[in-house]
């Protein structure tokens, strides 16, 4: 720490102290708002006048820092703090302040001359794209944490300090603290996206400030990231540190010491101890962190003077519980406790118990479920003996044994949806322990409250992650420029799943196509939906002459798994998902419904020229039309927008299809000899390449405008992916990849990805790239050399222009990538509100698996059509007779009110059997019933996954030519699966 704080007591070299006046340089003032504005320029006056008056109090918080804090200390005789530990405080806000003050120049001459020119965004760019404002913020945010620590040991430590800030605080007008002051410029960039955000909206396109604000917001957006990020490790490793010193295991404590940049989630949670009959008997706070390789739970020990906290931040002091290594932890929920050892005794909260089983909690409800299981199976064995009576009798027959069935399986419903609404905010961990006297394993159950059911998904993901990323293939996986060829952690990079890659191979002959056709399920679990990959299925389609196939992979287990093969007359070219028509699509098309129906369909571009229309997997996966172009000319490539179908043909033509009609080429749409080899579909047009140039048409007119964009007209663009408001787009020859933007059509950025793959010997000279792809802040290359290249872009509406050196994925194909294609699902919000009840039961809940039926005949079964009691997994539907001749509680199907109070939402009719839906194969979806909500739902948490194709795998070496080659020396079609962290 003096070490430190000697370095930043030292003055640095290329910051000038520059003195702005305010009499010759007064704050920017906007001028009295002008007649005649249209509604658009009204709100970007409004908007303007926001960041004014912001950024004057931005300014004036950094002043008051530096004179009624920084200066009086200095100053002060006798002295209160000594320079030497004033300067590490306030270290660089001197030379923020000065940015700032420049900016404010800058702005006031911008808005002097608004009502001429309204532009803006081009100042922001001047203004934060130097070079010096990152360095000045980074070595501020870096600071802050070891600035407040310094703040907290002085307060303890002098007294005098202690009444200074007292004073300070109390006199001002806004009573905010110097914590509160000094925490504003980290919070400053997230102020300014949040206004350039808004007056991006209200700039009208053609407006000659759209582009400059969408650079700004990624120049923003970039340095606000950096600048997160190295919060966030300053954050780490002080809390690691803290960690670090309450460990009484030496080789612990010294593990923790040297890996400070592996903490992957930390977060307070509450532990809930439970009795025998499932009360709480005790619950404390417990902070509870995750390494890439160890668990650690702690207690909490907030100690210091509440004067100090309430002018500084008190961070904790920790006193170690438990650690356990991370692979011996596992998440169990309830009902899953039937897979553990029987050898292993299990312990709860440090409590031994007779028992094999813990109480999973909240136990009583357990306990309940079990008993309700037990009391179906007897009276399902009752019903059998009662159909064996002789005689008639008037409350003893088959229809009433049947109704009890019934009665029972709702009453078990509703207990599994108890059990899992209780779920969505209590993490259940068992975690290993020491062996006892006989050397048994012991293990002991932790029930932890998560603050919201959010917080949950995130620790169930992050633990599955962590685990993931220990795999052979994901330590070391990918290599980073920026780091001099050093691996990156492996959590911060997308990951292998899986260990054998070769159960993702086809016996397809060349990989053409893949898509994902994302289909919800309302049955999967709480932690499974945390862990899983992006529910649905993923279709990859090839082939050579006629020997055309589709190979369709379920994803709804950790390993995909192929659930139906397709045959077609010709090889596949390309694939397109067309989502269920909206409601104005389906007014428009009016009584004329198209023959493929109004749901989700499967387009397949052949070489014969015709595209075929398969409905979902879901619905069989059947044709359902067939549509043709009058030469027959092999169709290249699909895209889907608005009410069209565009489809790309060999002879540079562009059909468009209509869901009723069977096609058209507008007259002068294209058709200029040279192949449609790519489509793209922004908000309101379709790219479509032809040869060096893309050619934009407009889709309510299906107008056209042509530009280029490589100056070679051998060449030819091969492949486009659009993010926020630019076009990237890669070629037939090069490793050169070019950024253009939609409205302007402008060239704004050229990379060489070759370059960015140095680190490795490919063995070649040049590199082509063969598959292009943007996912979450992500643009992944894929090349002819099998490399795997992913470059950072901007998440915001800005340009996606290349804002790091990116890395080179160590796992690659042994030829040419010849697709990679984003996945992703949403979690439905009924899995994220604490007290609602869950859309189907979740068989994790249920104790058993019901099915025996295969999968394709549970999928056939289930869209027989809307006939009640078809196929197995829908109970028949009976009515009730009277049972008040019964003793005990009156067993009914209709519920009890008064102890279902808190679930009205279940209501069934008598009749209504589809409440007791099972899924026959976990491995397979079933459809749910239709929600009127589903429509207007919006997913908050997103699960996403990247696929690529190729031939072969292998795991390349730093400076090696080749790495371990699988899959018959690259003469199988393998398919990898890399999965990133939800989005919550």
């Amino acid at each position: 720490t003096h070490t430190r704080c000697s370095s930043l007591c030292e003055d640095d070299a290329g910051y000038l102290d520059v003195a702005v006046s305010e009499l010759k340089h007064p704050p920017p003032q906007l001028s009295p708002m002008p007649e005649g504005l249209t509604s658009h320029q009204v709100v970007r006056r409004h908007i303007l006048g926001s960041i004014i008056q912001s950024e004057q109090s931005y300014l004036e918080s950094l002043r008051r820092i530096l004179q009624e804090y920084q200066r009086p200390l200095m100053e002060a005789d006798p002295r209160i703090l000594s320079p030497r530990k004033i300067r590490p405080i306030f270290y660089r806000m001197r030379e923020i302040t000065q940015c700032h003050s420049m900016f404010q120049i800058a702005l006031a001459s911008r808005v002097a001359e608004w009502d001429s020119s309204e532009k803006i965004g081009d100042l922001f760019v001047a203004s934060f794209s130097k070079s010096m404002v990152l360095d000045v913020y980074s070595e501020y945010v870096n600071n802050f944490t070891n600035a407040m620590a310094l703040i907290k040991k002085a307060c303890m430590s002098k007294p005098a300090f202690l009444e200074f800030l007292k004073k300070k605080q109390s006199s001002s007008v806004d009573r905010i603290t110097l914590y509160g002051l000094m925490v504003k410029p980290i919070q400053r960039f997230p102020q300014f996206i949040l206004l350039l955000q808004d007056m991006l909206k209200n700039t009208p396109k053609g407006h000659v400030d759209r582009l400059p604000l969408q650079l700004a917001l990624t120049e923003l957006e970039t340095l606000a990231e950096k600048l997160n990020e190295q919060k966030r490790v300053a954050d780490q490793i002080a809390e690691t540190q803290q960690l670090a010193r309450s460990v009484g295991d030496r080789l612990l404590s010294k593990q923790l010491n040297s890996e400070q940049g592996s903490l992957v989630l930390c977060e307070t949670l509450v532990e809930t101890v439970y009795g025998e009959r499932g009360q709480v008997l005790k619950s404390k706070e417990r902070k509870v962190f995750l390494f890439d390789d160890v668990l650690i739970c702690a207690n909490i020990n907030v100690k210091g003077p509440p004067d100090i906290s309430s002018l500084v931040p008190v961070g904790p002091k920790y006193t170690m519980k438990w650690s356990a290594p991370l692979q011996q932890v596992q998440v169990v929920e309830v009902g899953q406790e039937g897979c553990q050892s029987k050898d292993t005794l299990f312990q709860q909260s440090g409590v031994k118990r007779a028992s094999g089983k813990a109480f999973l909690g909240p136990p009583r409800l357990y306990q309940e479920l079990q008993e309700l299981q037990h009391d179906l199976s007897v009276v399902e064995e009752v019903t059998l003996l009662v159909g064996t009576l002789q005689g008639m009798y008037q409350n003893l027959n088959t229809t009433v044994a049947q109704d009890w069935c019934l009665a029972l399986q709702r009453l078990i419903r509703i207990k599994e949806e108890q059990l899992q609404s209780a779920n969505k905010c209590r993490l259940r961990l068992q975690v290993p322990g020491r062996p006892d006297k006989s050397g048994r394993p012991v293990s002991f159950m932790v029930v932890l409250n998560t603050p919201s059911p959010l917080s949950k998904i995130s620790w169930v993901n992050r633990l599955h992650l962590a685990k993931i990323a220990q795999r052979e293939e994901n330590s070391a996986g990918w290599l980073c420029g920026q780091d001099e060829g050093k691996a990156v952690a492996p959590f911060s990079c997308p990951l292998l799943p899986c260990n054998t890659l070769n159960q993702y191979s086809s016996c397809l002959l060349q990989l053409e196509a893949a898509l994902h056709n994302p289909v919800h399920c309302a049955l999967l679990g709480f932690s499974a939906a945390s862990t899983s990959l992006p529910q649905g299925y993923f279709w990859v389609a090839g082939g050579e002459g006629s020997n055309g196939q589709i190979e369709i992979f379920s994803l709804n287990r950790p390993m995909p798994r192929t659930v139906k093969s397709l045959q077609v007359g010709s090889t596949v070219r390309c694939l397109e998902y067309v989502p269920e028509p909206s409601p104005t699509e389906e007014a428009e098309v009016g009584g004329h419904t198209a023959p493929s129906g109004m749901g989700a369909n499967i387009c397949v571009g052949l070489d014969d020229g015709r595209v075929l229309a398969y409905g979902s997997v879901d619905t069989a996966a059947q044709c359902l039309r067939t549509l043709r172009n009058p030469e027959g000319c092999p169709v290249l490539c699909l895209k889907h927008a608005a009410r069209f179908l565009f489809a790309g043909l060999r002879n540079g033509s562009l059909m468009v299809y209509g869901r009723s009609d069977s096609g058209k080429v507008p007259p002068g749409l294209l058709g200029r000899g040279e192949p449609v080899r790519t489509l793209l579909a922004l908000d309101d047009s379709v790219w479509a390449s032809c040869g060096n140039s893309v050619t934009v048409v407009d889709i309510s007119g299906l107008g056209t405008q042509t530009f280029e964009v490589h100056p070679d007209p051998m060449i030819s663009v091969a492949h486009m992916a659009c993010a926020g408001g630019g076009v990237w787009m890669a070629f037939s020859e090069g490793s050169s990849i070019r950024l253009f933007h939609t409205e302007t059509l402008e060239l704004l950025q050229e990379i060489n990805v070759s370059t960015r793959s140095t680190l490795l010997n490919t063995g070649q000279k040049s590199m082509r790239v063969t598959s292009l792809l943007i996912c979450q802040g992500l643009l992944w290359v894929g090349t002819a050399q099998g490399l795997i290249i992913t470059l950072p872009v901007p998440k915001l509406e800005g340009i996606p222009k290349i804002t790091g050196k990116g890395m080179v994925s160590l796992n690659a194909h042994c030829g040419p990538v010849d697709f990679l294609v984003a996945t992703s699902s949403g979690l439905s919000p009924e899995l994220l509100k604490r007290d609602s009840v869950g859309d189907g039961p979740d068989s994790a809940f249920g104790g058993e698996d019901r099915s025996d039926t295969s999968s394709q005949e549970s999928l056939q079964q289930s869209y027989q059509g809307e006939g009640r009691g078809k196929g197995r997994g829908v109970l028949l539907q009976y009515k009730l007779r009277s049972t008040s001749g019964l003793p005990g509680r009156p067993l009914t199907a209709l519920g009890d009110e008064a102890s279902d109070s808190s679930l009205e939402s279940l209501e069934h009719s008598v009749e209504d059997g589809s409440i007791y839906e099972l899924s026959d194969d976990p491995e397979m979806w079933v459809r749910g019933r239709p929600s009127e909500r589903d429509g207007a739902r919006r997913d908050r948490v997103i699960s996403a996954a990247v696929i690529s194709g190729g031939k072969g795998f292998r795991r390349l070496k730093e400076g090696a030519a080749a790495g371990t080659r699988t899959g018959g020396e690259g003469l199988e079609n393998i398919l990898m699966v890399w999965q990133l962290p939800l989005t919550v």
